[in-house]
C-alpha cells in the first residue's frame, strides 16, 4: 500500500512542536515503497540518547495509527566513527 505523503507531512508538522518545546525538531526526508519513513533529527534530538524511544514510541506509533502504510520509521543521522553500527546492533526493533 503507498502511503499518502501529504498526509504524511500534516501529521508531522502537528508532531513538530512537541520536539520543537525541548529544543528538538525533525526534518521529512522520504517514504520508501515499504512504508520506511526517514526523518533527519535536528536540535537536541540529533544526539538525545532517547531518540530512538522517541521514533519508535513516539513519532512511529502516531504515524502508524493516522497514516495508512506506514510500517517504521527510522533516523539518517549520521553518527560517524561506525556508530551506526552500533546503535542498529541495540535498537528495540
Amino acid at each position: 500500500m503507498a502511503v499518502n505523503e501529504e498526509l504524511l507531512k500534516q501529521v508531522l508538522e502537528q508532531i513538530r512542536p512537541n520536539l520543537q518545546a525541548d529544543g528538538g525538531d525533525m526534518s521529512y526526508v522520504g517514504v520508501d515503497d515499504e512504508g520506511v519513513v526517514s526523518l533527519e533529527l535536528l536540535g537536541h534530538c540529533a544526539g538525545c540518547p532517547m531518540s530512538q524511544l522517541t521514533l519508535s514510541m513516539g513519532i512511529e506509533r502516531i504515524l502508524k495509527e493516522h497514516v495508512p502504510g506506514v510500517t517504521r520509521v527510522v533516523a539518517v543521522n549520521d553518527l560517524g566513527d561506525g556508530m551506526q553500527d552500533l546503535y542498529d546492533e541495540y535498537t528495540p526493533f
